[in-house]
């Protein structure tokens, strides 16, 4: 018969191996804070530690979301926005001010866990026309200077993430990768800087937009099934276009004498509106075929293992632009509200997303077209135009949750969007000519859901820190059990 010594290091053995599988194949999420009525920052991280999330991913330093993951047990990359870059790279002591403030206070503190420091958001799309070409390598030297500086610049790494648009292959094979050729010298020189400083490469990865720029791009090649006509390239088989464009990464700093460099996947994710390819459908098949491979420990051709990486994204942005679509609004797994759009499973264990607690809407009110409207009344298209530029309307484009309406329903949908922003004051469903009217009755219709908002004013309370077992606990319970045995 085991002695209690030998059950009690067993145990605690198996502890420390659960918690190791769990790190491992941790999956990391953005939280972006682009909405008229965000939740309560210790709601969201309350909704984290319920759904197993030990990283996030965050765009700017906000003082109240990084207090809120003080002590919670949650990994964090916090972000420079590129509208800082400038004044960053033009000055060293900027850059140790911004440390400062958004790094070494929190980190010291209020024992926020940062990993890593995002400097800018994908400054290099061609879109952006090369305004950050000259001013991000800067930035990001002197961000690294100002954590040496702090002492912090082994617990915290900086990064850059960057489209997948900065490297290309010719033949659209994986092994004919290579960076940008208006770029290359200056990827180069970032990368050099990245594996200098022990920092990781970050790529945001979007097959959904691969899908949405090109109507022949072969759907099924997107997902994870094995579905789609696959790539052959000199043996390596790719049966996704993630595999297929994460190893022409690879390929790209391999030629460059970088192939060991490590890679965040920064963004990862499918929108649930917006546009005829963006479903709950489609969203639901990309983030649990992501995760079914995650957890089985599968990676790429070129790299074997799960990967490091941050699904795109937490929950919905009605804020946002849209100026690269209108699903731009909608790549969350849960609403505004913190409610799971669709039945996901993050953990393996067969359930679902656990919803946000303590969330409160306000009255079960929505602003429509009135009855008596004349759906050719002249003030109808300035309303509508008036409320949509205020509020979201993306969801009535075609193929979109909302694309079936008719007229009425649209404009009814237009102003009940406003009033719901608008914290349903009665003004706000005051539309000229007598035009709209406040009703009790839900005009949700089909798959389309007109939303109730919630208030602004909920109470987030304070983040619970309780956590799953870590080393450090592991082995202090193992020395109790010791002790208990001696005496």
């Amino acid at each position: 018969m085991l002695s209690k010594s030998v059950v009690a290091v067993s145990v605690v053995l198996i502890m420390l191996y659960c918690n190791l599988f769990i790190e491992v194949v941790a999956i990391g999420v953005n939280w972006g804070s682009q909405a008229s009525h965000p939740l309560p920052p210790a709601t969201v991280v309350r909704l984290l530690q319920a759904n197993g999330i030990r990283k996030v991913k965050l765009f700017e330093a906000d003082t109240k979301i990084l207090g809120a993951l003080s002590r919670s047990g949650i990994q964090v990359m916090v972000g420079i926005p590129n509208d800082l870059l400038a004044p960053i790279a033009a000055s060293v002591a900027v850059a140790e001010r911004w440390v400062s403030q958004n790094v070494s206070a929190h980190v010291s503190s209020n024992g926020v866990d940062i990993r890593y420091v995002a400097v800018g958001n994908e400054p290099f799309l061609k879109a952006f026309n090369g305004t950050f070409e000259d001013i991000t390598l800067p930035a990001l030297q002197n961000i690294q200077s100002a954590l040496i500086k702090a002492g912090l610049a082994t617990q915290v790494k900086v990064t850059v993430p960057l489209n997948a648009d900065v490297y290309q292959s010719a033949s659209n094979l994986p092994s004919d990768g290579d960076f940008r050729l208006e770029i290359r010298d200056l990827m180069i020189s970032i990368v050099k800087f990245l594996s200098d400083n022990q920092a990781p490469f970050t790529i945001n990865i979007y097959p959904f937009i691969s899908l949405y720029n090109d109507p022949h791009f072969p759907v099924e090649f997107a997902f994870f099934d094995g579905t789609g006509d696959p790539i052959n390239d000199n043996g390596r088989v790719y049966d996704n276009v993630l595999d297929a464009n994460y190893d022409t990464l690879v390929w790209s700093l391999q030629k460059n004498g970088f192939g060991n460099l490590s890679i965040v996947v920064g963004e990862v994710g499918w929108p649930t509106d917006g546009d005829k390819n963006a479903n709950m459908q489609y969203a639901r098949r990309y983030n649990q075929g992501f995760m079914n491979r995650q957890r089985a420990g599968r990676g790429t051709p070129m790299r074997p293992g799960p990967l490091d990486a941050y699904l795109f994204s937490l929950i919905d942005e009605d804020a946002k632009s849209i100026q690269p679509g209108n699903f731009e609004r909608h790549w969350g797994m849960f609403y505004i509200d913190g409610r799971p759009k669709y039945q996901l499973s993050l953990l393996g264990n067969g359930n679902g997303l656990v919803p946000a607690k303590d969330v409160h809407h306000m009255g079960k009110k929505w602003c429509v077209l009135a009855p008596s409207a004349s759906l050719e009344d002249p003030q109808l298209g300035p309303s509508v135009g008036y409320a949509c530029d205020h509020a979201d309307c993306t969801s009535l484009g075609y193929g979109s949750s909302c694309g079936g309406l008719d007229l009425a329903q649209n404009v009814s949908y237009a102003f009940n969007s406003y009033y719901q922003v608008s914290d349903q004051l009665e003004s706000a469903c005051k539309f000229p000519g007598g035009i709209s009217m406040i009703v009790t009755r839900d005009p949700s219709f089909g798959s389309c859901q007109f939303k109730i908002m919630i208030k602004s004013d909920s109470s987030g309370g304070e983040a619970s820190t309780k956590m799953c077992l870590t080393r450090s606990a592991a082995v202090l319970l193992l020395l109790l059990m010791c002790m208990y045995i001696v005496l």
